[in-house]
């Protein structure tokens, strides 16, 4: 096997709310179901792909994984192994490069003889680090039953944070200056042709390269977790994803249905929804979000949106939208724009614990013409250090969904965010979606990513001789 590591390993942090006592119930419960005879996936895979299901794991200190403040902050616990997963680059030629996959493992705290396997976890994104929930999970979850009888194993998958080689499409100074965008879906701005091309561009020379981002997509990563699972020594998969994370466990489990002993999907993503409606859903419900903030704002008579929420949207954009041509000052020499003060807003949505720091924020901005703490929530969110050191989450984001989404003209992109404007008008920029050469990203970003779009009829469509098969779920997940 050819290995490529990349020098630049930054994992991200990435807080989740876990319904523990619910995950314990039906995690330890399904351990007294009558197993599955093993599967015989790693038995007929071929002879190069045996090196990969036959490889042992040599663990060790997981600081040498860390390059962020927020992975320092957890990775340091002496209870913490972590290690590489190797796997194919191209599942289709796994003789050829292969990838590094970073791992985390808390060893289970319990009596040994009581001990189930492995809690492979997921976090979402896709870009956010699996290695980092699970440093952060075993916090909280010590003690617990379910930490007693599993091993808590967090990856980042391919092309992710410590993985090996990472998307990397920015510099930290570039995006320090605003110079960083992977989309212009609800937020501003406008691209050309030759926008989108030296984008891909940059992503290519700073990733290892065209081969490497046409090999970052959902099924591959799937496939990755099934190795991961032999190389754990798991006969069976036991899985928690959030967000994108159920996404990649449905895909896993309709590729590898016999290699699944329990799942559980926090905040499921729709598989039958295409890229442009999972999108849409995501926008109406940040708007619902907003307007149940501005209900709460509306109470005190200092509500920098007002005390009537019918107004609030309406006063938000008088806020934000003169943002898109003039930032303003925020603290450190840097300044915010439209995207980072409404990035900043829109991950104070996400629980109500955030809606304090987010009109602490809107008062700041109205009453002062600042947006110092506006600007550090959507670092908090983006993956950005107080030292200047950013994660890479938004720019795997950028390659995942590249390849798993479908390919869209100017035109529909256009169309596209029209109607994102429409179903969350607190993000609408005031600007026109018509009449530019706009967000060539589907058909020339993605021009390397050759695979078809991860639809409901193609999710775990990739079959395990490399082929295209289309068949009813076996599983309901």
């Amino acid at each position: 096997m050819t290995h490529n590591r990349s020098s630049q390993r930054r994992p991200k942090r990435q807080s989740r709310t876990l319904a523990a006592a619910a995950l314990v119930a039906m995690m330890l419960g399904l351990s007294a179901c009558v197993p599955t005879p093993r599967s015989e996936s790693q038995a007929n895979a071929s002879d190069e792909l045996d090196e990969f299901y036959g490889q042992k794991l040599e663990y060790r200190d997981c600081m040498e994984f860390a390059e962020t403040e927020s992975a320092t902050q957890f990775f340091e616990s002496e209870t913490n192994e972590c290690t590489y997963v190797d796997v194919p680059m191209d599942y289709s030629s796994p003789a050829d490069d292969a990838m590094q996959i970073a791992v985390l493992r808390v060893p289970a705290q319990g009596d040994p003889e009581q001990r189930i396997g492995s809690l492979v976890i997921n976090p979402g994104g896709p870009g956010d680090s699996g290695m980092l929930i699970a440093a952060a999970l075993s916090v909280r979850l010590a003690g617990s039953p379910l930490l007693e009888r599993f091993d808590l194993i967090g990856f980042d998958p391919r092309g992710v944070g410590a993985s090996t080689p990472a998307i990397r499409c920015f510099s930290d100074s570039e995006r320090d200056a605003g110079e960083a965008k992977t989309t212009l879906l609800g937020t501003s701005g406008a691209w050309t042709e030759e926008d989108t091309s030296a984008l891909v561009d940059n992503c290519a020379a700073a990733s290892g390269g065209d081969k490497v981002l046409a090999a970052v997509g959902t099924r591959d990563a799937a496939r990755d977790i099934d190795v991961l699972r032999a190389a754990l020594g798991d006969d069976e998969l036991t899985f928690l994803g959030f967000s994108y994370g159920t996404r990649l466990g449905a895909v896993y489990a309709e590729q590898f249905p016999e290699n699944v002993r329990a799942m559980v999907f926090d905040g499921a993503i729709d598989p039958r929804a295409d890229g442009e409606g999972q999108r849409l859903a995501t926008f109406e419900g940040l708007q619902r979000s907003f307007e149940q903030l501005a209900a709460h704002c509306a109470q005190s008579a200092d509500c920098p949106l007002g005390t009537d929420p019918k107004f609030a949207t309406e006063n938000f954009q008088q806020l934000v939208q003169p943002l898109v041509q003039a930032p303003v000052p925020a603290g450190d020499g840097r300044t915010a724009d439209f995207a980072q003060v409404t990035g900043g807003v829109g991950v104070s949505l996400y629980t109500q614990e955030g809606w304090d720091a987010a009109i602490a924020g809107l008062a700041q901005l109205k009453n002062e013409g600042r947006a110092d703490q506006l600007l550090a929530l959507n670092d908090l969110y983006t993956g950005r250090g107080t030292d200047g050191v950013w994660s890479t989450f938004l720019d795997a984001n950028f390659a995942v969904n590249c390849m798993d989404e479908e390919r869209r003209t100017p035109e529909v992109e256009a169309d596209l965010r029209e109607r994102i404007a429409a179903a969350g008008p607190w993000l609408d920029s005031g600007e026109s979606f018509s009449g530019s050469s706009r967000h060539w990203l589907r058909e020339l970003a993605c021009r390397t990513h050759s695979g078809v779009p991860l639809r409901a009829e193609h999710i775990g469509a990739a079959g395990n001789d490399g082929h295209l098969h289309h068949r009813r779920p076996q599983h309901s997940l």
